[in-house]
Order: C-alpha cells, then structure tokens, then sequence
C-alpha cells in the first residue's frame, strides 16, 4: 500500500519540517553506492545525473495514480480494502527483497518500534482507503487539484502545533489552490448537466456521483494533514528512516486490512465476479500487484531524486509533478477536456509552484538567520580603557 504514495502526494508538505532533517534522512535511505574497481565511469554518471532521478520519479508517480484509477474505475468496483491489502503485500515482498541484494537498508521488526508507530499506520489506512474511494468517484486531474487543499490544512496545523508560519507568498498560493478546486468542480457540474440535461435522471446520477466523490476528497484532504501532523510527532519518538516507515506502515496494515476485507466487503461469488470480470481479470490482478511495486519505486527514486539533487529540487519537482499527473488522467480515461478543466489544472499547477517557491524562500531566511552570531563580539577598547583594566588586574 504505500506511504510512498501519499509522499507522492504530500511531497511539498513534508517540506513544512525542517528541511535539513529530511535532507539527511532521504540521503541515509538509500546511500549512494561506492564505485567499484569494475565499474565503469559511464555507469556512474548515469547514477548521479539529476535529469534520471527526477523523470524517474514523475513516472513513477504517474504510473501509481493511472494504475489505481485503472482498478478503481471498473464497473462498481468495491473491494478497496483488499486492494490495499494486496499492494501492501506486494510492497513488503519487494523491499525485503531489495532489502536481500543490499539495495537498501531498513531496521528489522521490533514489537515495541511496532507499538508506538501503529497509530500512524492506522491513519494511514483511514487516509489512503478514503483516498481510493475520492479517486473512484472522481477524475483524475480532479482528484489531483483538490489533494493541493492538504497543503493548506498542514500549514495551519503547522501553525497550531508546532509553532510555525505563514508567510504572505504562501497565502496566494494558498487562494490559487482554492480557486482552481472551485473551477474544477464547476468544471465537472456543467459537464455533466450539458452531457445529460439539466433535468435528466441521468445528469441528478453524475452530480449525486461527484458530491460523493467531493465527500471522500473531503475526508481525505482531513485525514491526510492528520497522518502527516502525526506522523511528524511520532517521527522524532522512533527516528525513522524512509524506508523504515515504509517497512513498519506496511507489515502493520496486512492484518488491519485484511480483517476488514473479510468482515467488511461482499465476498459473494456474484459480488467477486463483478470486481473481477472474466474479461478484465488478469489486467485488473496484473494492475494491482504493479500499483504496489509503483509504491516501492516512488520511495527508491524519491530518496535517489534528494541524493543527486537536493532537497529544494525535490520540492519543486513535487509542484511540477502535479501537471503531468492531471494530464495523464486526460489521456488514459475520458475525464472532460474542456477550456473550464484545462484552466483548473493550469491553476492548480501554477499554485504548486507559487507554495514551492514560498516554502524555498522560507527555508533560505530559516538558514540565513541560522547563520547569525549568536554572541556579541568583542567590543573594541581605547588604549586609555586598556590601561585602566590592566592595573586592575595588577
């Protein structure tokens, strides 16, 4: 299931912490590999040159996103809990593999580590289940500018728990968010009455459709900036690496997630046979397990992304990331291409940037006032003060 995900998401919000710490925890995650006798140079700028991490890590994330939507998006698909439990799975097997061939490294289980953190790994299984259920009601360049509304939730509970600011260019990034949400759902509304008619039963089902997907964004955008909120306290209790949260918020929602599969979802041979159509099987089991080895490469090449670049990089890329994951929505499924639409995404996109610059611009004042002296110097003293001083001393 994967946290990676949600980082994919969340990227620029995890950039509210200190982004010192974040730059040394991606970097110790996946330490850069020492050149050996054998390897060639080439093979070593290929490793470190930023354009392959950076592409990598967009693709990744699209890859994720347009795999989801392709489960979710059949018709009246309603196993979600045991689409979470399978891409967990899935994502447990893959790192303790790559864990195996020394690609990268994790702390082995500890029931008390498993103790303190299983309160974040149960939000976020609140936050991502809520996250599947937005993602099936509504479009995916929908889905993808309002998730920028977590932004703002965070920053204010930055602001309330944590002692943090608001700065003015992240107010106006802030009122770009909510404007491209508004033309996104007034986007979506218009589309469905001039499809179907105003007075269609038709046209009453897509809009009652959309206010449930509105719902679960809702719920999603709460949940969300709660995991992240709490998993910034919990952080510092357990010093988690990367991967160890992926590890530990994985191993623990298996049993979570498969209990409320079993108790929770209609296992009927009918209800099994409508998620899982002769027609479709193979491509919907081959999109789960690949959605759960996405939520492992969003984690390798979001750590690759901070160790070639840097942490500011890895922020913008964040915002920029936004644009083609929308686009992708217009491409792969029929989500209206209409000048309404197109002019939320253009907003959402431009709002990302304006908060990533903000946050640079934050962080570049944090480091400059770091870097004031912290002790008055020592003030210069006249010749005649000098001696007075010094037959004192005698």
């Amino acid at each position: 299931m994967a946290d990676s995900k949600k980082r994919d998401d969340l990227v620029i919000d995890l950039g509210d912490d200190k982004r010192g710490d974040y730059d040394s925890t991606m970097r110790s995650s996946v330490p850069p590999t020492p050149r050996t006798p054998g390897q060639s140079a080439p093979a070593s700028a290929v490793s470190n040159n930023p354009i392959i991490p950076v592409l990598s890590y967009c693709g990744s994330s699209i890859l994720m996103t347009v795999t989801n939507k392709f489960v979710l998006s059949g018709s009246g698909y309603n196993l979600n809990f045991f689409l979470l439990c399978v891409q967990s799975v899935v994502c447990v097997i893959a790192i303790q593999t790559c864990k195996s061939f020394g690609v990268i490294t994790y702390r082995d289980f500890n029931s008390d580590e498993a103790r303190k953190w299983f309160p974040v790994s149960l939000s976020l299984i609140v936050m991502i289940y809520t996250s599947t259920k937005a993602l099936q009601y509504l479009s995916i360049p929908v889905y993808t500018i309002f998730k920028n509304l977590t932004i703002i939730l965070i920053a204010y509970g930055e602001v309330l728990w944590f002692g943090g600011s608001v700065s003015g260019m992240s107010l106006f990034s802030f009122g770009l968010m909510v404007l491209s949400s508004v033309i996104a759902a007034w986007a979506d509304i218009q589309h469905a009455l001039q499809n179907f008619g105003h007075a269609s039963d038709e046209a009453s089902q897509k809009i009652s459709t959309l206010n449930a997907g509105y719902m679960w964004m809702l719920f999603n955008c709460l949940c969300s900036a709660a995991y992240v909120l709490g998993m910034r306290k919990r952080i510092k209790l357990t010093n988690f690496k990367d991967f160890d949260t992926m590890f530990y918020n994985n191993v623990l929602s298996i049993p979570i997630l498969l209990v409320a599969s079993i108790f929770l979802e209609n296992w009927s041979s009918e209800n099994v046979e409508k998620n899982f159509p002769i027609d479709r099987r193979n491509n919907i089991i081959a999109a789960m397990i690949f959605s759960g080895l996405s939520s492992v490469f969003i984690s390798y090449t979001s750590a690759w992304c901070v160790r070639v670049t840097s942490s500011t990089t890895y922020s913008m890329v964040g915002a920029l990331n936004k644009l083609p994951i929308a686009v992708s929505g217009l491409i792969f499924f029929d989500a209206p291409v209409t000048i309404p639409s197109v002019s939320a995404i253009g907003v959402g996109f431009i709002s990302g940037i304006v908060y990533a610059l903000a946050k640079v611009k934050q962080s570049t004042k944090s480091k400059m006032g770091m870097s004031l002296p912290t002790s008055n110097p020592p003030m210069a003293m006249s010749a005649s003060s000098q001696s007075a001083r010094d037959s004192f001393k005698s």
